[in-house]
């Protein structure tokens, strides 16, 4: 079933709100998770509703909170996200980050406490449309432990992402964003939700065997994550676990932080200003992606992307056609518009409802389905 973005945020911003979140954040919150749809990332997109939720609910995650400065001295930040939703305590912690590199040339920064920060490329595009380098390390202190260490079977890692962009002038920024695992457990859930197998060399079962299963992976016993490119991405998974973890203050993984998913993350921002003269820094990046992109391809008509360029060119396409959501997910966002009283249009068993209500939207370029 197909969403216009804008219908989508809008429903999104509706749950949160009625969860407790102030218009500000409930509007933050929507915004982010529906523009990880649009670029492609579904992993940490509106399937993420039910349980953010479900967290608020319980009290794992706190809405309407500020963040606390634990240590302001020159460069360097710490900050307590005291709990609550990642997307608006990133937004705020960059915020800071971003003033302070525009003072002091650098920032480094610590946030420790922060409830899922969703998407991590999220907060170097920030920095980069300010006119800031940013890299970003970040970990789960406990609830998100997931991978096995190299040569390991039992969970003992987070996921560990890694982000970074670069400002290009006159253009879009460069964006990575990756992680030190195979498969973000976002991207496993979407393929349960799916009901579709993982790619091949990213999970085993709770033995240590391969497999392709999702539900393995949330079995007893569950099965584990692994390291990208086997013992190199275990190592820099582990260096991502004490510079988010231990040196913010928020804890590498540890069983003991179990009952809560609480991010950390180190934040260097740098203005290049403070470098070298922008005359020099902004042609010479533009120089080399133009050297980079002229490579000769391995395949006939193949073309060189820059990292970040893949999801522009999704966001574009979803905008156009719309989102997809598969049948699952669209129940388990309904049960929780169900359970938080929301007057929607939706049933427990929603496909028809959703059709009905937010399905087969007036998107340029698509054709109406009654199938769909």
């Amino acid at each position: 079933m197909l969403f216009a973005h804008n219908d989508l945020r809008e429903l999104t911003k509706r749950i949160f709100s009625a969860a407790g979140c102030g218009l500000e954040e409930a509007e933050r919150v929507a915004m982010l998770l529906v523009e990880s749809n649009l670029v492609g990332h579904d992993s940490h997109g509106v399937i993420r509703i039910p349980t953010y939720v479900q967290w608020l609910q319980e009290k794992k995650v706190l809405p309407n909170q500020t963040i606390s400065i634990s240590v302001d001295n020159g460069p360097v930040l710490v900050i307590d996200g005291q709990f609550g939703l990642g997307q608006s305590i990133g937004y705020q912690t960059m915020e800071r980050g971003i003033e302070k590199a525009s003072q002091e040339g650098v920032a480094v920064v610590a946030l420790r406490n922060a409830g899922h920060l969703g998407r991590i490329g999220d907060w170097p595009l920030m920095a980069a449309n300010a006119g800031m380098i940013a890299v970003h390390f970040v970990n789960t202190s406990g609830a998100g432990m997931l991978v096995a260490p190299y040569g390991g079977v039992e969970r003992r890692l987070s996921v560990n992402p890694v982000a970074a962009a670069v400002p290009i002038e006159n253009a879009p920024p460069l964006l990575l964003d990756m992680s030190a695992a195979a498969i973000a457990e976002g991207k496993v859930r979407v393929a349960l939700n799916k009901g579709v197998p993982v790619p091949e060399n990213c999970l085993i079962d709770g033995n240590g065997n391969p497999t392709r299963d999702p539900s393995i992976f949330y079995g007893d016993p569950p099965g584990s994550i692994l390291p990208i490119a086997g013992h190199k991405g275990y190592g820099l998974s582990m260096i991502i676990e004490i510079l988010a973890g231990a040196l913010t203050g928020g804890s590498c993984s540890n069983p003991k932080n179990a009952d809560r998913v609480a991010n950390g993350m180190l934040s260097i921002i740098l203005n290049p200003q403070h470098f070298i003269d922008k005359d020099y820094f902004f042609p010479e990046v533009n120089r080399y992606i133009d050297f980079v992109k002229q490579s000769r391809t391995r395949m006939p008509n193949g073309e060189i992307l820059m990292p970040g360029e893949p999801e522009l060119r999704t966001k574009a396409e979803r905008i156009r056609t719309g989102i997809e959501l598969d049948e699952t997910t669209c129940d388990q966002i309904a049960s929780t518009c169900h359970a938080l009283n929301i007057d929607s249009g939706f049933s427990n068993r929603p496909s028809q409802s959703w059709k009905k209500t937010y399905g087969n939207l007036n998107i340029p370029g698509v054709e109406p389905d009654d199938n769909n």
